[in-house]
Protein backbone atom coordinates (compact mmCIF):
# COMPACT_ATOMS: atom_id res chain seq x y z
CA UNK A 1 0.00 0.00 0.00
CA UNK A 2 1.10 3.68 -0.69
CA UNK A 3 0.55 6.21 1.73
CA UNK A 4 0.75 9.87 0.40
CA UNK A 5 1.01 12.61 3.27
CA UNK A 6 -0.50 16.05 2.85
CA UNK A 7 1.75 18.76 3.22
CA UNK A 8 0.35 21.40 5.01
CA UNK A 9 -1.20 19.03 7.75
CA UNK A 10 -1.95 19.26 11.53
CA UNK A 11 -1.39 22.16 13.74
CA UNK A 12 -1.19 25.61 12.62
CA UNK A 13 0.93 28.28 14.34
CA UNK A 14 -2.65 29.55 16.50
CA UNK A 15 -2.87 25.99 18.33
CA UNK A 16 1.09 25.83 18.61
CA UNK A 17 0.58 29.40 20.58
CA UNK A 18 -2.94 27.87 22.71
CA UNK A 19 -0.89 24.84 23.81
CA UNK A 20 2.26 26.85 24.53
CA UNK A 21 0.35 29.39 26.20
CA UNK A 22 -1.10 26.41 28.55
CA UNK A 23 1.86 24.78 29.38
CA UNK A 24 3.94 28.05 30.35
CA UNK A 25 1.16 28.78 32.45
CA UNK A 26 1.33 25.77 34.50
CA UNK A 27 5.27 26.09 34.35
CA UNK A 28 5.02 30.01 36.16
CA UNK A 29 1.72 29.47 38.67
CA UNK A 30 1.85 25.74 39.34
CA UNK A 31 -1.16 23.69 38.75
CA UNK A 32 -3.68 23.35 38.91
CA UNK A 33 -4.68 26.35 35.64
CA UNK A 34 -7.98 26.15 34.23
CA UNK A 35 -9.03 26.39 30.81
CA UNK A 36 -12.50 27.71 29.75
CA UNK A 37 -13.85 25.15 26.59
CA UNK A 38 -11.48 23.24 25.28
CA UNK A 39 -8.21 24.74 24.36
CA UNK A 40 -8.73 23.09 21.35
CA UNK A 41 -10.89 20.69 19.73
CA UNK A 42 -8.44 17.34 20.20
CA UNK A 43 -8.98 14.88 22.89
CA UNK A 44 -5.49 14.10 22.70
CA UNK A 45 -4.05 17.28 23.73
CA UNK A 46 -6.59 18.19 25.80
CA UNK A 47 -5.65 14.17 27.68
CA UNK A 48 -1.80 15.54 27.26
CA UNK A 49 -2.62 18.98 29.28
CA UNK A 50 -4.66 17.53 31.92
CA UNK A 51 -1.89 15.25 32.65
CA UNK A 52 -0.31 18.35 33.69
CA UNK A 53 -2.52 20.04 35.58
CA UNK A 54 -4.58 21.61 33.56
CA UNK A 55 -8.37 21.45 34.20
CA UNK A 56 -10.91 22.17 31.88
CA UNK A 57 -14.48 23.56 32.30
CA UNK A 58 -17.38 25.13 30.29
CA UNK A 59 -18.76 28.09 32.61
CA UNK A 60 -16.52 30.56 34.72
CA UNK A 61 -18.66 29.52 37.68
CA UNK A 62 -16.97 26.39 38.22
CA UNK A 63 -13.43 28.06 38.48
CA UNK A 64 -12.33 28.79 42.21
CA UNK A 65 -11.61 32.53 43.20
CA UNK A 66 -8.31 33.72 42.30
CA UNK A 67 -7.36 30.31 40.03
CA UNK A 68 -5.45 30.90 36.83
CA UNK A 69 -7.77 31.48 33.83
CA UNK A 70 -6.59 30.80 30.28
CA UNK A 71 -9.29 31.99 27.33
CA UNK A 72 -9.30 28.45 24.56
CA UNK A 73 -8.29 29.97 21.09
CA UNK A 74 -11.82 29.87 19.31
CA UNK A 75 -11.97 32.95 21.68
CA UNK A 76 -14.88 34.62 24.29
CA UNK A 77 -17.55 36.87 24.66
CA UNK A 78 -17.39 40.04 25.97
CA UNK A 79 -19.83 39.03 28.08
CA UNK A 80 -17.33 36.44 29.27
CA UNK A 81 -14.40 38.84 29.74
CA UNK A 82 -16.70 40.88 32.11
CA UNK A 83 -17.56 38.13 34.42
CA UNK A 84 -14.23 37.00 34.39
CA UNK A 85 -13.19 40.72 35.57
CA UNK A 86 -15.67 40.91 37.75
CA UNK A 87 -14.57 37.87 39.74
CA UNK A 88 -11.22 39.43 39.27
CA UNK A 89 -10.04 36.03 37.79
CA UNK A 90 -6.42 36.47 36.64
CA UNK A 91 -6.84 35.71 33.05
CA UNK A 92 -4.71 34.76 29.96
CA UNK A 93 -5.89 35.00 26.67
CA UNK A 94 -5.21 32.42 24.32
CA UNK A 95 -7.58 33.99 21.74
CA UNK A 96 -6.11 33.21 18.30
CA UNK A 97 -4.92 36.05 16.81
CA UNK A 98 -6.62 35.32 13.55
CA UNK A 99 -9.93 34.94 15.30
CA UNK A 100 -9.04 38.38 17.36
CA UNK A 101 -9.00 40.04 14.12
CA UNK A 102 -12.01 38.90 12.89
CA UNK A 103 -13.62 40.45 16.16
CA UNK A 104 -11.78 43.82 15.73
CA UNK A 105 -13.22 44.26 12.19
CA UNK A 106 -16.90 43.25 13.53
CA UNK A 107 -16.56 45.62 15.76
CA UNK A 108 -15.20 48.54 13.18
CA UNK A 109 -17.96 47.33 10.31
CA UNK A 110 -20.85 48.05 12.97
CA UNK A 111 -19.25 51.39 14.52
CA UNK A 112 -20.09 52.45 11.08
CA UNK A 113 -23.47 51.90 11.13
CA UNK A 114 -23.54 48.42 8.90
CA UNK A 115 -25.40 45.76 9.53
CA UNK A 116 -23.15 43.02 10.67
CA UNK A 117 -23.58 39.34 8.60
CA UNK A 118 -21.77 36.61 10.44
CA UNK A 119 -20.73 33.71 7.69
CA UNK A 120 -20.72 30.87 9.93
CA UNK A 121 -21.73 27.33 11.89
CA UNK A 122 -24.30 27.58 14.61
CA UNK A 123 -22.96 26.78 17.99
CA UNK A 124 -19.43 26.41 17.51
CA UNK A 125 -17.07 27.94 19.84
CA UNK A 126 -15.68 30.50 17.64
CA UNK A 127 -19.22 31.81 16.50
CA UNK A 128 -20.35 32.37 19.71
CA UNK A 129 -17.67 34.35 20.68
CA UNK A 130 -17.63 36.60 17.74
CA UNK A 131 -21.54 36.93 17.94
CA UNK A 132 -20.79 38.39 22.02
CA UNK A 133 -17.68 40.61 20.92
CA UNK A 134 -20.22 42.73 19.14
CA UNK A 135 -22.51 45.45 20.25
CA UNK A 136 -25.75 45.07 18.33
CA UNK A 137 -27.63 42.54 16.08
CA UNK A 138 -25.25 39.68 14.38
CA UNK A 139 -26.70 37.86 11.23
CA UNK A 140 -25.52 34.41 11.33
CA UNK A 141 -25.68 32.69 8.18
CA UNK A 142 -25.05 29.54 7.17
CA UNK A 143 -26.00 28.91 3.28
CA UNK A 144 -27.09 30.69 0.42
CA UNK A 145 -30.49 30.11 1.29
CA UNK A 146 -30.28 32.39 4.60
CA UNK A 147 -29.07 34.79 2.63
CA UNK A 148 -32.77 35.58 1.03
CA UNK A 149 -34.40 35.07 5.01
CA UNK A 150 -32.17 38.21 6.32
CA UNK A 151 -34.34 41.11 7.79
CA UNK A 152 -32.51 44.09 6.02
CA UNK A 153 -33.22 46.23 3.84
CA UNK A 154 -31.58 45.95 0.06
CA UNK A 155 -29.86 49.16 -0.12
CA UNK A 156 -28.60 49.33 3.72
CA UNK A 157 -24.79 49.57 4.59
CA UNK A 158 -23.92 45.81 5.27
CA UNK A 159 -20.36 44.28 6.01
CA UNK A 160 -19.44 40.61 6.62
CA UNK A 161 -16.81 38.55 8.23
CA UNK A 162 -16.56 35.12 8.46
CA UNK A 163 -15.63 32.23 11.00
CA UNK A 164 -11.49 31.36 10.43
CA UNK A 165 -12.29 27.63 9.70
CA UNK A 166 -14.36 28.63 6.62
CA UNK A 167 -11.73 28.85 3.47
CA UNK A 168 -12.36 30.90 0.15
CA UNK A 169 -13.75 28.22 -1.20
CA UNK A 170 -16.21 27.65 1.46
CA UNK A 171 -17.52 30.70 1.39
CA UNK A 172 -17.54 31.96 -1.89
CA UNK A 173 -21.23 31.21 -2.84
CA UNK A 174 -22.69 32.93 0.09
CA UNK A 175 -20.67 35.65 0.00
CA UNK A 176 -21.94 36.00 -4.38
CA UNK A 177 -25.32 35.64 -2.79
CA UNK A 178 -24.90 38.61 -0.39
CA UNK A 179 -23.39 40.57 -3.41
CA UNK A 180 -26.09 39.92 -5.36
CA UNK A 181 -28.68 41.03 -2.23
CA UNK A 182 -27.21 44.03 -1.21
CA UNK A 183 -26.09 47.12 -2.87
CA UNK A 184 -23.69 48.54 -0.04
CA UNK A 185 -21.82 45.26 1.08
CA UNK A 186 -18.55 45.50 2.51
CA UNK A 187 -16.24 42.51 3.96
CA UNK A 188 -12.44 41.47 4.44
CA UNK A 189 -9.98 41.16 2.03
CA UNK A 190 -9.20 37.61 0.92
CA UNK A 191 -5.60 37.72 2.41
CA UNK A 192 -7.65 37.88 5.70
CA UNK A 193 -8.92 33.98 5.35
CA UNK A 194 -7.33 32.02 8.03
CA UNK A 195 -4.31 31.09 6.08
CA UNK A 196 -3.63 27.48 7.78
CA UNK A 197 -7.88 26.48 6.49
CA UNK A 198 -6.84 27.15 3.44
CA UNK A 199 -3.63 25.63 2.78
CA UNK A 200 -5.12 22.13 4.49
CA UNK A 201 -7.91 22.36 1.99
CA UNK A 202 -6.09 23.15 -1.07
CA UNK A 203 -3.82 20.11 -0.28
CA UNK A 204 -6.33 18.08 0.42
CA UNK A 205 -7.79 18.83 -3.31
CA UNK A 206 -4.53 17.87 -4.87
CA UNK A 207 -3.90 15.26 -2.46
CA UNK A 208 -7.44 13.70 -4.01
CA UNK A 209 -5.96 13.86 -7.20
CA UNK A 210 -3.33 10.78 -6.67
CA UNK A 211 -5.01 8.59 -4.22
CA UNK A 212 -8.39 6.18 -3.83
CA UNK A 213 -8.96 7.30 -0.02
CA UNK A 214 -8.14 10.10 2.31
CA UNK A 215 -8.06 9.69 5.92
CA UNK A 216 -8.50 13.05 7.76
CA UNK A 217 -7.15 12.72 11.70
CA UNK A 218 -9.01 15.38 13.88
CA UNK A 219 -11.41 15.54 16.61
CA UNK A 220 -15.52 14.73 15.48
CA UNK A 221 -15.90 18.57 16.80
CA UNK A 222 -13.36 20.00 14.81
CA UNK A 223 -15.11 22.04 12.04
CA UNK A 224 -12.19 22.35 9.99
CA UNK A 225 -10.86 18.36 10.17
CA UNK A 226 -14.56 17.64 9.51
CA UNK A 227 -14.97 20.51 6.15
CA UNK A 228 -11.35 18.25 5.17
CA UNK A 229 -13.69 15.25 4.93
CA UNK A 230 -16.27 16.85 2.90
CA UNK A 231 -13.90 18.14 0.67
CA UNK A 232 -12.41 13.93 0.27
CA UNK A 233 -15.71 13.26 -1.01
CA UNK A 234 -16.95 16.25 -3.15
CA UNK A 235 -13.63 15.77 -5.06
CA UNK A 236 -14.79 11.82 -5.72
CA UNK A 237 -12.54 9.86 -3.06
CA UNK A 238 -13.53 7.91 0.18
CA UNK A 239 -12.93 10.36 2.90
CA UNK A 240 -12.66 9.23 6.48
CA UNK A 241 -12.33 11.02 9.67
CA UNK A 242 -10.88 9.13 12.82
CA UNK A 243 -8.98 10.31 16.02
CA UNK A 244 -5.92 8.09 15.67
CA UNK A 245 -5.12 4.56 14.71
CA UNK A 246 -7.78 2.79 17.05
CA UNK A 247 -10.61 4.64 14.45
CA UNK A 248 -9.00 3.05 11.45
CA UNK A 249 -11.38 0.40 9.94
CA UNK A 250 -9.20 -2.08 8.37
CA UNK A 251 -11.98 -2.27 5.73
CA UNK A 252 -11.92 1.42 4.27
CA UNK A 253 -8.57 0.83 2.77
CA UNK A 254 -9.01 -3.34 1.94
CA UNK A 255 -7.89 -3.33 -1.53
CA UNK A 256 -6.81 0.09 -1.88
CA UNK A 257 -3.20 0.87 -3.28
CA UNK A 258 -3.02 4.47 -2.52
CA UNK A 259 -4.56 6.05 0.63
CA UNK A 260 -4.23 10.11 1.50
CA UNK A 261 -3.27 11.58 4.82
CA UNK A 262 -4.10 14.42 6.08
CA UNK A 263 -4.74 16.23 10.02
CA UNK A 264 -6.41 19.04 10.76
CA UNK A 265 -5.01 22.12 12.48
CA UNK A 266 -5.86 20.93 15.80
CA UNK A 267 -4.75 17.68 15.60
CA UNK A 268 -0.88 16.55 16.31
CA UNK A 269 1.36 15.08 14.18
CA UNK A 270 2.19 12.16 16.74
CA UNK A 271 -1.80 10.93 15.95
CA UNK A 272 -0.78 11.14 12.35
CA UNK A 273 2.07 8.91 13.08
CA UNK A 274 -0.69 6.67 15.06
CA UNK A 275 -2.91 6.10 11.96
CA UNK A 276 0.17 5.73 9.90
CA UNK A 277 1.60 2.98 12.24
CA UNK A 278 -1.72 1.14 12.01
CA UNK A 279 -1.80 0.92 8.69
CA UNK A 280 1.78 -0.96 8.68
CA UNK A 281 -0.11 -3.08 11.07
CA UNK A 282 -2.31 -3.97 8.05
CA UNK A 283 0.64 -4.99 5.46
CA UNK A 284 3.60 -3.17 4.14
CA UNK A 285 3.17 0.59 3.27
CA UNK A 286 5.55 2.88 1.33
CA UNK A 287 5.61 6.45 2.42
CA UNK A 288 5.70 9.12 0.43
CA UNK A 289 4.43 13.39 0.91
CA UNK A 290 3.27 14.92 -1.61
CA UNK A 291 4.61 18.78 -2.06
CA UNK A 292 3.02 21.76 -0.69
CA UNK A 293 3.28 24.85 0.93
CA UNK A 294 5.54 25.58 3.82
CA UNK A 295 4.37 27.48 6.12
CA UNK A 296 6.09 30.00 8.22
CA UNK A 297 4.02 31.94 10.44
CA UNK A 298 4.90 33.69 14.05
CA UNK A 299 2.67 34.69 16.89
CA UNK A 300 3.57 36.39 19.75
CA UNK A 301 2.79 34.89 23.51
CA UNK A 302 0.35 37.48 25.63
CA UNK A 303 2.55 39.88 27.28
CA UNK A 304 3.20 38.81 31.04
CA UNK A 305 3.16 34.98 30.22
CA UNK A 306 6.83 35.19 30.00
CA UNK A 307 9.35 37.73 30.82
CA UNK A 308 10.81 37.43 27.67
CA UNK A 309 7.75 38.43 25.58
CA UNK A 310 8.72 35.05 23.22
CA UNK A 311 8.14 34.68 19.67
CA UNK A 312 6.69 31.16 18.73
CA UNK A 313 7.49 30.04 15.33
CA UNK A 314 5.94 27.75 13.46
CA UNK A 315 7.12 26.03 10.20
Amino acid sequence: MQVVLAEPRGFCAGVVRAIEIVERALEKHGAPVYVRHEIVHNRHVVQSLRSQGARFVEQLDEIPAGAVTVFSAHGVSRAVEGAAAVRGLPVIDATCPLVTKVHVQARRFVAEGRALVLIGHAGHAEVDGTVGQVDGTVHLVQSTADVASLPIARDAPVAYVTQTTLSVEDTRGTIEALKQRFTDLVGPETSDICYATQNRQAALRELAGHVEVILVVGASNSSNSNRLVEIARDSGVRGHLLADGNDLDPAWVRGVRAVGLTAGASAPEAQVQDVLNALRRLGPVEVTTLPGIREHVEFRLPTGLVDDGATLSFS
